[in-house]
């Protein structure tokens, strides 16, 4: 389209508006605030059509195609790994290319249609959909605690040693916030650090020390005695992640969510639901 084109539609569209949507000089054009409000929505009706679109376009036909997911090696195996036989005899004409890693990676520049994360991201960019809600707890084995100092407090711990998780924001602070919803940050340190999710729980079986966990990750050596739950009445996290704990799938918003990867997210959904005993809710919305 001509700019001259483009001038007068606009011009149009401001007319009937009754406000300015750009910033004109001889040398550039900007945004106003009502521009920037008008483009956010249209950019999102624009989004929600042509989705409309693919799912009419994708009706009665068969599932097919390669579908390419990724996730931290520790999330993967417990979120997707079990899963997949399942999904692939269901579907036998989608191709599933799994790829676990515990490097972040740019959507932007890679040809992953979809990661599955933990903990909320915040970027405008990307599309972002809750799976399940999960928590956090801190964990020590009933040799470590026998040996210990008594802990009676959150406070206690920073004279503990605890391993720390160092992929995560904050790791080295530990955050609590009690049934009455006082929040407190204790600093801790100990003997072992890592990189590596599920050396934690390793190390806390054997003695060495406090962790905090995903519950899920733990809740089969609670139920046998392995490990003992702390500081049950509180809420626990790393203090970066601001208790969202939640198992999250993200994708570009420039990507058209196709059947392959409803169908996915549909089916770890459905298997979450289905897991047995686990503290695991599956996110409806």
């Amino acid at each position: 389209m001509a700019p001259a084109s483009v001038s007068r539609y606009v011009n149009a569209l401001e007319d009937r508006l009754g406000t300015r949507l750009l910033n004109r000089t001889s040398r550039s054009l900007t945004l106003t605030e009502a521009g920037e409000a008008y483009l956010a929505t249209a950019a999102s009706v624009i989004e929600q059509l042509a989705a409309a679109e693919t799912r009419v376009a994708e009706l009665g036909k068969t599932p097919s195609g390669t579908l390419r997911v990724h996730s931290r090696i520790f999330v993967g195996s417990q979120f997707i790994v079990p899963y997949v036989p399942q999904f692939l005899k269901r579907y036998p004409d989608i191709n599933l290319v799994l790829m676990l890693s515990n490097e972040e990676i740019n959507l932007a520049e890679s040809n992953v249609d979809l990661d599955i994360r933990l903990g909320k991201l915040n970027d405008s960019d990307l599309i972002v959909s809750k799976l399940a809600e999960t928590e956090r707890c801190v964990v020590a084995s009933p040799k470590y605690l026998d040996a210990a100092p008594t802990i009676t407090s959150p406070a206690d711990l920073s004279q503990h040693s605890c391993l720390v998780y160092t992929k995560h924001i904050g790791s080295s602070v530990w955050s609590f916030i009690n049934k009455d919803g006082l929040r407190s940050d204790v600093r801790v340190s100990g003997r072992y650090t890592t990189d590596y999710g599920p050396s934690l729980k390793t190390l806390a079986v054997a003695g060495f020390g406090l962790a905090l966990l995903p519950e899920w990750s733990v809740f089969e050596d609670v139920a046998a005695g392995r490990l003992v739950r702390l500081f049950a009445d509180h809420r626990v996290s790393h203090i970066g992640y601001d208790f969202d704990n939640g198992v999250y799938c993200v994708w570009q918003r420039d990507r058209h969510q196709a059947l392959k990867t409803r169908l996915f997210i549909d089916h770890l959904k459905s298997c979450f639901s289905q897991s047995a005993g686990g503290p695991l809710n599956v996110y409806a919305a």
